[in-house]
């Protein structure tokens, strides 16, 4: 199994490392040390670009940038490198913290993706929301690999439910409310999910999104927040997740490869009987 981890920032893809193997202190975007420890691993850079991939067991990580924007250059780079050199990846996961819906995540869980939706790509009037599906000009949602979504979340013992990708971070309970209103059932939003899942989509390979929650959706409350807790729960989740994912994912191979066979088989028997017919 090669899959490839996005996140935003260092510290998150260090929570991701550590699940792996805990060698190095790992330091956040201010220099001072994490609360997670993260494996040494000698970083690779991507041919022509500023981002590394950090290599752990089956796991390559990034740290792509804030943003859906960010996230999806920074995919497809990877992506399609490892694609070139004859290595592509089986997987791609968007990762990091996040901010929970009250009532559906509580901060300190973690959230797996049933989908992956962009909240807040559209138009607003005085009428409200469209979103660009709406429109016409495109897709605002992808779905994980439902199978592979349910065994993710079962063994990280995570809330399956939809994350939302939005370019702007809720800071008001109004706004929260209208994102609950207009996605029912969303158990968390972060900024980069939507924009990794285009990049994967593109390069035809699956994709899920993994949450830890360091905060509540709604009025931004700096002193509230759980940064430490929720890295810890992203290192937890990861530990917990990548042999299930390992298994899945060998297991699709495995039924690809058979059917495969069988295709293979029943195109020379029909060739066969033509021959001799």
């Amino acid at each position: 199994m090669h899959v490839l981890v996005v996140t935003a920032v260092a510290a998150e893809r260090d929570a991701v490392l550590a699940s792996a193997g805990a060698t190095e202190p790992a330091r956040d975007a201010t220099g001072h040390s994490s609360p997670v420890r993260s494996p040494v691993r000698s970083p690779v850079r991507l041919p022509g670009s500023v981002w590394e991939l950090h290599r752990a067991g089956p796991l390559d990580v990034l740290a792509a940038g804030v943003g859906p924007a960010a996230a999806a250059a920074a995919t497809a780079t990877a992506a399609s490198t490892a694609a070139r050199v004859r290595r592509p990846y089986d997987l791609v996961v968007s990762a990091g913290i996040g901010g929970g819906f009250p009532g559906v995540a509580a901060v300190g869980s973690v959230v797996v993706a049933s989908s992956i939706v962009a909240a807040d790509l559209g138009v607003r009037t005085a009428d409200g929301y469209t979103d660009v599906a709406a429109l016409g000009f495109g897709r605002v949602a992808h779905e994980p690999p439902p199978a592979l979504a349910r065994a993710a979340a079962e063994v990280a013992g995570a809330v399956l439910g939809p994350v939302l990708t939005v370019s702007t971070v809720t800071g008001t309970a109004e706004r929260g409310a209208e994102l609950a209103e207009l996605h029912p059932g969303a158990a968390a939003e972060a900024m980069e999910g939507f924009g990794v899942a285009e990049a994967a989509a593109g390069l035809g390979v699956p994709v899920l999104e993994v949450r830890a929650i360091s905060n509540a959706v709604g009025p931004r409350d700096r002193a509230a927040w759980r940064i430490p807790a929720a890295l810890a729960a992203l290192t937890d989740a990861f530990a917990r997740a990548t042999p299930a994912l390992r298994r899945a994912v060998e297991q699709a191979d495995g039924q690809t490869a058979a059917h495969a066979g069988a295709d293979a088989d029943e195109t020379h028997e029909t060739r066969g009987a033509s021959c001799h017919g």
